[in-house]
């Protein structure tokens, strides 16, 4: 029932050999068919696409920062050091971000192509120091202390913000830099400076407890009719029209179906860090693009699809049926998408709507 750790790594882990969350798509896909633009590459977590037109991809678990010249092969541009992840891509004037998480150390990064990265912020020691959702209350927040003395030891009957650190996605506007950071459960701002803040703290996602939700995860009789508050698991943001920011929440708990979809879109304020949900009932949220014209596309990593959600409306549609999507992102009309992210051997791929 908590959220997995380190967020997407250790929770897609132990799905990969066993039964993955499908769900039915909403109508008939309405892509058409993608073109291959790279293959083989190892959890293709995070992607953006430059103003010249080359493709960045990360190869999160790797390590490694992959480039893509328009008609070109995949390109190595940038080696982590060992046991480092690599992801959170976003790209303004030139110059690509990327963060990178080493157990607890996270960081943001600036590189220009040719060049080395520049640490541009020290995102756990903003963490460390400011805890954003440490008062923020998970679990049940509604049971008896006897009630709560019976949860198993893996699920956390009560508790709040915990500090940790995870970047997962990352869009910029107007030299400032909005991470979602996935374990701290928040939207971070970086400007050019690298001064860090807190544009909005992402509420809880309270699910109530049913009684086939109780057995599967071995939760007391107690618990049954009670809202479990997850937390939200921020994946990815993409920066929309009027000041708001576009955001995917996996969010933290089982993906394996018993306490059903979850994931949600929603956006967010750049000033006020007002939050108003998009789209709802998603299974596994874990990238979002915002088109030109306003359409919100999303990538649903349990439930094999991207799906649309049309500028003006509030229905969430199937685009096209994906193995394991995990990023979006929309450059010059077309929608480029990471798939087959988690196989073993390593299969992922981007493909282009």
């Amino acid at each position: 029932m908590v959220k997995s750790r380190p967020v997407v790594a250790a929770a897609v882990a132990a799905l990969v050999g066993g039964s993955l969350l499908g769900v039915p798509p909403a109508g008939a896909a309405t892509a058409p068919e993608p073109t291959t633009v790279a293959k083989k590459l190892v959890s293709p977590l995070s992607m953006v696409v430059a103003s010249d037109g080359t493709a960045y991809v990360s190869q999160n678990f790797a390590g490694l920062l992959t480039a893509i010249e328009p008609g070109g092969k995949p390109e190595v541009v940038f080696k982590a050091p060992k046991g480092t992840e690599v992801g959170a891509l976003s790209e303004a004037g030139g110059v690509v971000r990327l963060a990178t998480t080493a157990g607890k150390k996270t960081a943001l990064w600036t590189m220009r192509p040719g060049g080395a990265p520049k640490k541009l912020a020290n995102l756990w020691k903003y963490e460390k120091t400011e805890n954003p959702d440490a008062d923020q209350a998970y679990g049940f927040t509604d049971v008896d202390a006897a009630c709560l003395a019976q949860m198993p030891a893996e699920v956390p009957g009560a508790y709040t913000g915990i500090k940790e650190s995870h970047p997962y996605g990352s869009a910029v506007r107007g030299g400032t830099t909005y991470v979602a950071d996935a374990a701290a459960n928040a939207i971070l701002a970086v400007d050019a400076d690298g001064e860090v803040s807190t544009v909005a703290v992402l509420p809880p996602v309270p699910v109530v407890v049913t009684a086939e939700a109780a057995a599967a995860n071995k939760l007391p009789a107690c618990t049954v009719g009670h809202a479990y508050n997850f937390e939200p698991v921020p994946t990815d943001v993409e920066v929309g029209k009027g000041g708001w920011l576009y955001v995917s929440l996996l969010p933290g708990g089982p993906e394996d179906g018993s306490t059903g979809a979850n994931g949600m879109v929603v956006k967010v304020k750049a000033k006020t860090g007002k939050v108003r949900t998009v789209a709802t009932g998603l299974a596994g949220a874990t990238g979002v693009a915002v088109a030109d014209n306003g359409d919100v596309y999303v990538a649903q990593l349990f439930g094999m699809q991207v799906s649309r959600v049309k500028h003006g409306t509030d229905t969430l549609k199937t685009y096209a049926e994906v193995k394991m999507p995990a990023a979006v992102e929309w450059a010059d009309g077309d929608l480029l998408v990471s798939a087959n992210v988690l196989s073993d051997p390593p299969k992922g791929m981007i493909l282009k709507y």
